[in-house]
């Protein structure tokens, strides 16, 4: 018997093709969906990272060619590119081949820094570059962007102990650089005659790294710096710098030797904890950023054993990972090994991360090589303009995330 209410008519043929129609497109959509999920081939997509959090993984993505490269953000003319980095001047057969390349995440687009808007963004404010000559790199790299699009006067200057740097006078920004190899003080020891714990284990000469004393070209940077950015590491790998066997590095705390005298990768984690903690202490409310290791492309050998950097296109993501997986303990191998101990310092710190490592890693063709006429290829520092822009880039975006 039927319910009171309810009828017993089938529905209208036409109401069961539209049900059919919607229910094939549900699918459709599903399939596609799954489809694209497991391709990493970039897409086209419309979305704009909106500058609202940090919804963007930018590390997540692939180097794109651009059909129609846009004119350079800035050229050899940019007086201040150290002269092994300018690769246009050096006539770098792929010269041009290394701008027309844009990182592309997978989940969004990260458009190129504009320069005016960062003049104006950032008025009255202090950026100080902290490290080694890639940090160097990367401050030139920003510096001639924006003196292409900078009104008024921009004048050189030396704060808080930089090595150099410059103030746009119209926006009232300071932009330095503090060079620092190792960040933590460090100088040549030599046994003392009077003995002592260094001198009874048979240790003659070497080199004494204070741990807990920040290096004098930045000691101040925290306190005078608005935003700080970071690096560190390519020293602290550098046996032909610091000769295990004839110039050991001896490390100081508290004015004492550590004993036992730790490895050159414990001693870093020494100074990465104690100068992490220092800037915390001496900068609560400014901006902080360390930035990941910059990768190197040396192929054949490192530098001193003929190592070279030929390739003219980037890397695929299979040959990055031959050329810098760990467990095959490679010649590049470093960058992912120092990132390492980075990020273990960092936790529970006030630091951001600038994550520049993989992006970089495709990027075996940016690098000076011979161009110039090197004795050795530079297979670690990057022509300019070139990637390093692309640092800058993803530093923009996470100071529009704060």
């Amino acid at each position: 018997m039927a319910m009171k209410g309810f009828s017993k008519r089938k529905p209208p043929i036409a109401s069961l093709i539209a049900i059919v129609i919607v229910s094939a497109g549900c699918l459709a959509l599903i399939f596609s969906f799954f489809q694209s999920s497991g391709s990493n081939i970039p897409r086209s997509s419309n979305r704009k990272w909106s500058g609202k959090g940090n919804s963007c993984n930018y590390t997540n993505g692939i180097w794109v060619r651009l059909a129609n490269p846009p004119p350079l953000r800035y050229d050899n003319s940019c007086k201040e590119i150290f002269k092994g980095w300018n690769c246009i001047s050096a006539k770098k057969p792929n010269v041009r081949e290394i701008t027309a390349w844009r990182w592309k995440p997978f989940e969004c687009d990260i458009p190129p820094l504009n320069p005016s808007l960062f003049l104006n963004r950032f008025k009255n404010k202090k950026i100080g570059f902290v490290g080694d000559s890639l940090n160097r790199n990367m401050f030139v790299s920003l510096v001639c962007m924006l003196k292409g699009a900078a009104s008024g006067e921009v004048k050189k200057m030396r704060p808080a102990g930089a090595d150099r740097g410059f103030i746009f006078k119209d926006y009232n920004l300071t932009i330095a650089y503090h060079r620092t190899n190792l960040l933590v003080r460090y100088g040549r020891w030599s046994a003392s005659g009077n003995g002592g714990d260094l001198e009874s284990l048979g240790y003659k000469q070497g080199y004494r790294v204070d741990v807990d004393v920040p290096d004098r070209s930045w000691a101040e940077a925290p306190m005078f710096h608005d935003i700080l950015i970071f690096n560190s590491g390519h020293w602290w790998w550098a046996p032909s710098k610091f000769d295990p066997r004839e110039m050991p590095m001896l490390f100081f705390q508290g004015g004492v030797p550590v004993l036992p005298v730790p490895s050159p990768k414990d001693g870093f984690d020494l100074a990465l904890k104690n100068m992490v903690a220092h800037v915390d202490r001496t900068a609560q409310h400014k901006i902080k950023i360390f930035r990941t290791q910059s990768p190197r492309h040396f192929e054949g050998g490192d530098w001193f054993e003929g190592g070279s950097c030929t390739r003219t296109m980037p890397l695929s993501t299979q040959q990055v990972e031959e050329m810098f997986d760990i467990e095959r303990n490679g010649t590049n191998v470093e960058n992912r090994v120092v990132n390492g101990h980075i990020l273990r310092a960092l936790a529970g710190s006030g630091f951001r991360v600038l994550h520049v490592t993989h992006v970089s890693e495709f990027r075996a063709d940016g690098h000076p090589a011979a161009a110039g006429g090197k004795i050795h290829d530079d297979c670690m520092h990057w022509c300019l303009p070139g990637v390093t822009d692309t640092w800058n880039d993803l530093l923009s975006h996470i100071l529009d995330s704060i």
